[in-house]
């Protein structure tokens, strides 16, 4: 069975907004860029033609990618402002303490995650650990500097 992919209405319209660049602007350069390298004669020596080709291998192989992806997509409801979940589930903000700081998350699908953003996947061990849980609730994850243990502050 195929995996769902979890995305936010943004995560998807930034994703089509590659695969058309890819599909309208890069790949169409690239076939150029190949033909005018495979009439420049032997293409056993060729390095403009090689790179043209690995390039255009790449470029399909992430088109394949994005529109495979998009048959599975499921998209995360976004909540409206100032509306407060009882549990954490895909698209909530969670606030979280750990070690006396104060720290806040989105869960989000594993394509989106961006630890920078502090967004973070559902597949990850923290994701996986608070999925579910609710406000005041503690968990506990095992990191590579030994356990960590989150207080559940607050879900948005």
């Amino acid at each position: 069975m195929d995996k769902k992919i979890y995305l936010t209405e943004k995560g998807l319209k930034d994703l089509k907004k590659e695969h058309d660049e890819l599909t309208k602007i890069k790949r169409p350069q690239i076939v150029n860029r190949l033909s005018t390298a495979r009439d420049m004669g032997d293409l056993a020596e060729n390095a403009e033609y090689t790179a043209a080709r690995d390039e255009l291998a790449f470029i399909d192989g992430r088109i394949d990618e994005l529109e495979d992806l998009f048959k599975k997509v499921t998209i995360i409801k976004e909540k409206p402002r100032g509306k407060k979940d009882n549990n954490i589930n895909l698209g909530s903000k969670v606030t979280v303490k750990i070690n006396g700081k104060k720290e806040s998350f989105t869960i989000v699908g594993e394509w989106e995650s961006d630890p920078g953003e502090k967004k973070i996947s559902n597949e990850s061990p923290l994701g996986k650990a608070l999925l579910g849980k609710s406000e005041g609730g503690e968990i506990e994850i095992q990191a590579p500097a030994g356990k960590m243990k989150y207080k559940i502050l607050e879900i948005e």
